[in-house]
């Protein structure tokens, strides 16, 4: 077997040293050119790493295992993934053809600046609140954003509220439906977490073609910080001031333009539209 590393930021060759104990797998570094160079990619990293890599690893085709080693794991989170070690005991288990990748869905946002291109995500993207949360924790030290960074940036947000009016189109088939309202934060999930472990989306599933859509309306700033920690837990979905609900697709319209961050990464401003490419991207992974 040949298997393509990728390291990210803060990982090195170093860290792939227990992979190749005892492996009889014939490892080389970097994104292959094609499939034929090898037959499985290995990542050392975090969402950042892997989102950057997507469209390659889309075009590739390649079984893909995460090792979790970024300031944010939230992608490796959804796979049950908690430590390098966990993503060794797979390895040695596809390695022995005892398990195989499974295919999961990727979100997908076309900017109205740029409809030929395709950004693909693999957790959540996000507008509002939580793409100014994003842009400050991306200009904090990375062991800082490895240890509550994104947190640490959104608490003093919730003290300044910074409402906008957001119109949204969720598509489900042939059918659609359309809604305005002033809007806090809205986050269009392929998985359940974001934030390094928030459950934005409690309900996500990355193998049903759709996104869940998590949408936090006005809300006074006593509640809005009463109501942080139980993101982490799901429970914020119990205020009737969130909206949830699934969409195959949606359409992003706002006022003026407002930027959507993608697994903690700047994609485009508004307007936009999000969907799903299902079972695109083949991932090693244990669903039990």
């Amino acid at each position: 077997m040949r298997a393509a590393v990728i390291f990210g930021l803060g990982t090195s060759p170093r860290d792939l040293e227990r992979f190749k104990a005892n492996s009889p797998t014939e490892w080389r570094q970097g994104v292959p050119t094609s499939s034929s160079d090898a037959d499985a990619v290995l990542i050392f990293g975090g969402d950042g790493t892997i989102h950057r890599h997507l469209p390659a690893l889309v075009r590739l085709q390649l079984p893909v295992l995460i090792a979790p080693a970024g300031s944010g794991n939230d992608f490796a989170r959804a796979l049950k993934l908690r430590s390098v070690q966990d993503s060794r005991r797979l390895w040695r288990a596809f390695e022995a053809g005892e398990i195989q990748a499974r295919a999961v869905d990727l979100g997908v946002i076309v900017s109205g600046a740029e409809p030929e291109h395709r950004h693909y995500f693999c957790c959540v993207a996000g507008v509002g609140l939580d793409s100014v949360a994003a842009r400050r924790a991306n200009q904090m030290p990375r062991w800082l954003r490895g240890h509550g960074g994104y947190a640490l940036a959104l608490l003093p947000l919730l003290i300044k509220l910074s409402t906008f009016s957001l119109r949204l189109t969720r598509f489900n088939g042939v059918d659609h439906i359309e809604s305005e309202t002033s809007t806090l934060l809205a986050a269009f999930a392929n998985t359940q977490f974001y934030g390094n472990g928030m459950r934005i989306a409690p309900d996500a599933d990355f193998t049903d073609g759709k996104l869940d859509i998590c949408r936090i309306n006005t809300l006074n700033p006593c509640k809005l910080f009463c109501m942080f920690p139980t993101v982490y837990f799901g429970r914020h979905l119990r205020l009737p001031e969130v909206e949830y609900s699934r969409a195959e697709r949606v359409r992003l319209q706002t006022d003026g333009p407002q930027e959507i961050y993608a697994d903690g990464e700047f994609v485009c401003k508004t307007p936009a539209e999000i969907s799903v490419a299902p079972s695109v991207l083949p991932v090693i992974y244990s669903p039990g």
